[in-house]
């Protein structure tokens, strides 16, 4: 029986055991004289806990540590002589562990093919099926054999314990079935347990990224210096030829990315803005329901598109578009350039602007409305004087979190603004972005101990900060907003 068959099978007994235990607290219910201290359904509830989460914890650890005492008992079955160096140790449990794969199509005549030496142990498990290194040896193929033993032990070991476990769960759950039983506050106990365990996952989530990036950071800051790196204004990090400007391990001024990042950034805002706050105001102040019904939606359909689409529609449509346009008038604008890349990422991030402002918007008290237009202002003058003063914050929050969004985005640049590091105003030219770096610094085979490759874990570090920064901002205005209006 597979692990995912097992889990199926909890997942069935708890709902089994839900409406037994729920139809049998009705039953008593009916029966007995007794108010009971809690419904028929926290019963149900409460008898599906004792079923499932004790075999389920059992089935988890039992898959954590069930592989780690294989691999160590079949480590000790090798020779001593195979197991002379950890390294020879890695690469022969991995020999194991395809060998592994195909023993239990062997047969008798197999192993004797094998022992005679008229075949070896990569010709018999080729003609399986299976494919396994020149270096498989007879006693790689008795510890495969081990280890699909053991391995078969265990999983059947697994799905007797978790079913005596079930079982004894669901008999002690259903024992708890009594009117004086408090099955409610047993079940809410569990559900803010489970609660706090999400929450904790998320933040020890959280912690884990921040870490990560931040030791590897400081292994990159140990051989650039911080301030070559912050103040910089050449990126150039690939190994230098000798006598080369920048020495051995080239350049790393993170200014040019920066100076890209902000200036596509500040363009696609100077789309987005505009055009999504005057459409917040036309949802909620001038647009009846049925039109805000079918428009709000289809607004917001943008932010649902995939990025590589506004990306492929920014370098096969809108960039050549541009750099036609601007040869008309006498402008030079190259097809990848932070014009394109700017106009389709404001595109993109116009529903972060519209549809926050809309629902801001529409918060403003009525009665601030009403006021105004009992001393005699027009819908206009309105909403110029009085509602978008009072939406300002919760306005400026959206637009903080739109450019957080825009800051961090990766495919628009990459196929719509190059990946030239330039210093430049022009917005025909090409520019790139930080997360560009990052991710050309970690494509390929690249071994994680050298500048050019810890580099990109000092960048992530570096938009970390800046966009959390930018979102911090963003709730706090928006969370005053809301505690003034509310």
């Amino acid at each position: 029986m597979t692990t995912q068959m097992i889990f199926l099978i909890l997942l069935l007994a708890g709902v089994a055991a839900f409406f037994y235990g729920r139809m049998r607290a009705r039953a008593m219910t009916v029966a007995s004289a007794e108010k009971f201290h809690s419904r028929p359904g926290h019963h149900g509830f409460y008898v599906t806990i004792w079923t499932m989460l004790p075999a389920f914890f059992l089935i988890v650890l039992w898959l954590v540590v069930a592989p780690l005492v294989v691999r160590w008992a079949v480590t000790n079955s090798l020779p001593e002589a195979a197991t002379a160096s950890g390294e020879s140790v890695s690469l022969i449990m991995t020999t194991v562990e395809q060998l592994s794969r195909g023993v239990t199509q062997l047969e008798e005549e197999d192993f004797d093919r094998i022992s005679s030496g008229a075949m070896t142990v990569q010709e018999v498990m080729r003609s399986k099926g299976v494919l396994v290194g020149s270096d498989a040896k007879p006693y790689m193929l008795q510890a495969a054999i081990l280890d699909e033993r053991l391995s078969a032990n265990s999983h059947l070991f697994l799905t007797l314990f978790a079913g005596i476990t079930m079982i004894g769960g669901f008999l002690y759950g259903r024992r708890g079935i009594a009117p004086r039983a408090r099955a409610r506050n047993a079940v809410e106990q569990v559900m803010t347990l489970g609660l706090i365990a999400a929450s904790t996952v998320a933040i020890l989530t959280t912690a884990g990224i921040v870490l990560s990036v931040l030791f590897e950071s400081i292994e990159f800051f140990r051989m650039v210096p911080p301030a070559d790196f912050f103040f910089g204004t050449v990126w150039d990090p690939r190994f230098s030829a000798p006598g080369r400007v920048g020495g051995s391990d080239g350049q790393f001024g993170i200014l040019p990315l920066l100076w890209g990042t902000a200036y596509i950034s500040l363009v696609a805002l100077m789309v987005a803005v505009p055009i999504g706050l005057m459409s917040a105001i036309y949802m909620s102040e001038y647009a009846g329901n049925k039109v805000r019904s079918i428009a709000k939606p289809l607004l917001e359909i943008l932010a649902g598109i995939p990025t590589i689409v506004y990306g492929f529609f920014a370098l096969v449509t809108f960039g050549p578009f541009l750099r036609d346009a601007g040869g008309l008038v006498g402008f030079d604008i190259q097809a990848s350039s932070v014009l394109t890349a700017g106009f389709v990422m404001g595109i993109m991030i116009i529903p972060f602007v519209s549809s926050l402002s809309d629902d801001i918007i529409s918060a403003v008290p009525q009665s601030l409305r009403e006021g105004s237009y009992g001393l005699g202002a027009t819908q206009s003058e309105t909403i110029k004087q009085v509602i978008m003063p009072a939406a300002l914050p919760g306005v400026v929050g959206a637009v903080l979190l739109a450019a957080s969004r825009a800051i961090g985005e990766t495919m628009i640049v990459v196929l719509a603004a190059g990946i030239a590091a330039n210093i430049t105003l022009n917005p025909g030219e090409s520019v790139t972005t930080v997360t560009v770096k990052i991710v050309s610094q970690l494509t390929g085979d690249l071994e994680f101990n050298s500048p050019q490759t810890l580099v990109a874990f000092a960048l992530g570090l570096t938009l970390f900060v800046v966009t959390l920064g930018l979102n911090v901002f963003a709730l706090y205005i928006v969370r005053k907003y809301r505690e003034q209006y509310e």
